[in-house]
């Protein structure tokens, strides 16, 4: 086995940390204050030529591996959790599904703009009635003509109110007495497509959280993405490698957690010596530094048989579950060494704690993936 990163990714590491370091973390605290979405941010990472990193350079992409993907995830989330998940979800469910299941003309027509950062990436999957259970889905697409007729509405979506283009699921039909499901391409301004962006958040404040309303909505059949009665398939093959993205930001806000955890503790003193010198304290940034590297190396693993073209489903479940929960441990923890200035905004790790619950829930809370690893391992 060789651990060892790749010069290129070396080089992408080395980027898009100073980058984070100098454009994203500064103004990460009042974003967060004002709900303010990163958009010179992304403009900023469009000029660097990150938007379409792991897509096809035909397409105006990078033609990068997922463990590249992995990293950028994990420093952009290390300054800022909301500037992470907006670009996890922009590449791994806005991009990736168009690369995988996309027509060549869908690609030419919907993932160039990702890859350029003209568009930014959505997915429309989950629903009032569809969160867990996304086979619950609603929301229906109906022939007319050369077209589909789509009705219902969408809940929990990522950066929607900056994407020009997003695929989603709907019926389309049934299929031996069950739902046929399938994906189809919407421009988001076509005629009767509403983003209502009103969410009351916890925490990631600054990303783009839209409920999505569908009213007679018409798009043509050539929109159809894939097979028709295949979307569900498809969109659980494209949460696979949006796990991959959930883990990798869970490593990034659980690593700057960890870093204002040992920082804090080495300066303030309390009973005439460091908090640093305690050992309570030693042994919370011990097992911090532990488990934050058994994270990256699962999340690492997982991007790796994805690159190689193997089975991943197990391994992006397990590490987006471990990396999740541990990211809400080592979180909580930063916020008790912090004592009571821990739960003020100014020191950050308040925002780290309250940033890090979602990982837990979005793309299939941890209670799925325990389903998922369970299957997986033979269990049914």
């Amino acid at each position: 086995m060789n651990f060892e990163l790749t010069e290129e990714q070396k080089m992408i590491l080395r980027t898009i940390r100073e980058f984070s370091d100098a454009e994203v973390a500064p103004g990460a605290l009042e974003r967060d204050r004002n709900k303010q979405f990163p958009t010179e941010i992304f403009k900023k990472l469009s000029e660097l030529g990150m938007m379409g990193l792991p897509f096809p350079e035909e397409y105006g992409g990078a033609g990068a591996d997922t463990i590249s993907f992995a990293i950028v995830v994990e420093e952009l989330s290390r300054a800022c959790g909301s500037t992470g998940i907006t670009y996890s979800a922009h590449i791994s469910l806005g991009g990736a599904p168009i690369n995988m299941f996309g027509t060549k003309e869908q690609k030419e027509k919907f993932l160039t703009p990702i890859c350029t950062g003209e568009s930014l990436g959505a997915f429309g999957l989950t629903e009032p009635n569809a969160g867990s259970d996304a086979g619950g889905t609603k929301t229906t697409a109906v022939v007319d003509g050369n077209d589909f007729v789509i009705n219902g509405n969408k809940c929990f979506i990522t950066n929607a109110s900056y994407a020009k283009h997003l695929a989603l699921t709907a019926i389309t039909g049934e299929l031996e007495g069950n739902k046929e499901i399938s994906a189809i391409i919407v421009p988001t301004n076509t005629k009767g497509f509403s983003v209502i962006d009103n969410y009351e958040k916890l925490g990631l404040h600054s990303s783009n959280t839209t409920e999505l309303v569908l009213e007679d909505v018409r798009v043509p059949q050539e929109n159809l993405l894939g097979e028709r009665g295949k979307g569900f398939k498809q969109f659980l093959v494209t949460l696979d490698g949006g796990r991959i993205g959930i883990g990798a930001m869970a490593v990034g806000i659980a690593q700057a957690a960890f870093e204002k955890a040992l920082e804090y503790a080495k300066e303030r003193k309390q009973f005439g010596r460091s908090l640093s010198e305690f050992q309570v304290t030693q042994f919370k940034i011990a097992d911090m530094a532990m488990k934050i590297e058994l994270a990256r190396n699962m999340v690492y693993k997982a991007a790796w048989l994805k690159d190689q073209g193997r089975p991943f489903t197990k391994e992006a479940a397990m590490c987006k579950l471990y990396a999740s929960e541990i990211c809400m441990e080592i979180t909580n923890q930063a916020v008790q060494i912090h004592g009571g200035n821990g739960y003020m905004r100014d020191y950050h790790v308040e925002r780290f704690m309250r940033d890090a619950k979602l990982l837990e829930i979005g793309e299939g809370t941890s209670e799925v993936q325990r389903m998922v690893i369970s299957r997986e391992v033979g269990c049914n």
